[in-house]
């Protein structure tokens, strides 16, 4: 039987790993830079933890978790989005308290079941900052900086920021109460799914992007006109703050996140140059579920970054960084003894740093020249068995196809390491 993947899923193969490689690097470099400590967490985890922090009534929970009961008899979740983890992190090894900031990132794994399309799958990858402990405006600004300066290192272009605010515990009540009494006359002209969230949570309608349900929309109540002075406050001073730091605003009054947890302030950062599906990240504040979850009552702010579709954003600008030349040197032997001389010299290059590699299943002169083509070898050494009686060794190279005879102890001397 031939197995494949999982739909939904996808193998990273050797000639994709350098990009996620560099993918990776910058955002650690960049996210440390700011201060944030990187922390891991497990990809399984009560599945209450997600339940209680996304929200019964969201997508994510009623339709797309991998979740199973495992041989203790426990509901157990694959984990759908990060945040509710690192919560219940830091929450457990105390490492918040009202009277510090934390400031975290992570990178890795998650999994929802979703329709596979382009740039979404059903296990995919990604990476976000949490920061616990602040409250104020300079908090958010700081998050969605580090994700504009991020993605300009990249060199993604025509970058700014959606922003606008859910409202709190406080205001929040007043809108869903206006959006029901306003949506309540339009029910039929609305999708399934949005009929089944006038029940739950009518402000989960907000994120539909069905077009009927767009159109009906149009003429809702506007929940920026709505919060309070507090949440008010914040948003513009966010707003101020990231104007002043030079990043494009735009207040966008039907922008809403997917989870229940958010409070307050959120925002999207886009491409304009992406068309309608814009978005490279998004995140907000969630000044709630620290103590939801169990915890002191402590403020975070955090956002959320699919390196899928940040991948695929970097290749339609055709940002992708050029392959990295191969190894320093390839060494082509021929016979035994030639291939315990090629070995033992391919081990002292690898003990100095230098990158090597030789064949071992005793193709022809011909075949290994290619494998060292294929490699993007620098230069090739030939060692025969007429080789080592003289002990004057040909070395190609690759580059500008010249060749000369050396020592074998010349060749440290010989070679430009390329790795």
């Amino acid at each position: 039987m031939k197995y494949q993947s999982l739909r939904g899923t996808h193998d990273i193969l050797p000639e994709e790993t350098p990009v996620w490689q560099y993918v990776e690097t910058k955002i650690h470099d960049k996210f440390q830079s700011f201060g944030f400590e990187e922390i891991r967490t497990p990809i399984i985890e009560q599945s209450e933890l997600f339940t209680r922090s996304i929200g019964g009534a969201t997508d994510i929970v009623s339709k797309e978790m991998y979740t199973f009961t495992d041989k203790g008899g426990r509901s157990i979740t694959l984990r759908p989005e990060a945040t509710a983890s690192v919560v219940r992190a830091v929450i457990e090894h105390s490492l918040i308290s009202k009277d510090k900031v934390t400031k975290t990132y992570y990178i890795g794994p998650m999994f929802r079941y979703e329709r596979p399309q382009a740039g979404r799958f059903r296990q995919f990858y990604q990476a976000g900052i949490e920061m616990f402990g602040a409250s104020s405006a300079f908090a958010d600004a700081e998050v969605i900086l580090a994700g504009i300066l991020l993605f300009g290192s990249f060199g993604i272009k025509s970058l700014e920021v959606d922003i606008n605010s859910v409202g709190c515990q406080v205001c929040r009540p007043k809108y869903n109460k206006e959006l029901s009494s306003f949506l309540k006359d339009h029910l039929s002209e609305l999708c399934v799914d949005c009929g089944a969230r006038f029940t739950t949570n009518p402000l989960r309608i907000l994120d539909c992007k069905n077009e009927k349900c767009r159109k009906v929309l149009a003429s809702a109540p506007s929940l920026n006109e709505m919060i309070c002075d507090d949440c008010r406050a914040h948003l513009e001073q966010t707003e101020d703050l990231l104007k002043l730091s030079h990043v494009e605003v735009r207040r966008n009054d039907k922008l809403v996140r997917g989870l229940d947890y958010y409070t307050g302030t959120i925002f999207e950062i886009v491409s304009r140059e992406l068309g309608a599906q814009n978005a490279v990240c998004g995140g907000g504040r969630y000044d709630s579920l620290v103590k939801e979850l169990g915890g002191s009552d402590i403020p975070a702010v955090g956002m959320a970054i699919g390196l899928e579709r940040l991948i695929e954003v970097m290749r339609m600008q055709k940002l992708l960084p050029e392959k990295e030349q191969g190894i320093s040197v390839y060494i082509a032997a021929l016979g035994q003894d030639a291939q315990k001389t090629a070995f033992a010299k391919m081990v002292e290059l690898l003990k100095e740093g230098i990158c090597a590699d030789m064949d071992f299943s005793g193709k022809s002169l011909k075949s290994q020249l290619k494998t060292a083509d294929n490699l993007g070898a620098r230069y090739v050494l030939m060692i025969g068995e007429d080789e080592l009686k003289k002990g004057s060794f040909p070395l190609r190279d690759m580059k500008t196809g010249q060749q000369k005879g050396i020592k074998l102890e010349e060749l440290l001397r010989e070679i430009e390491p390329t790795c």
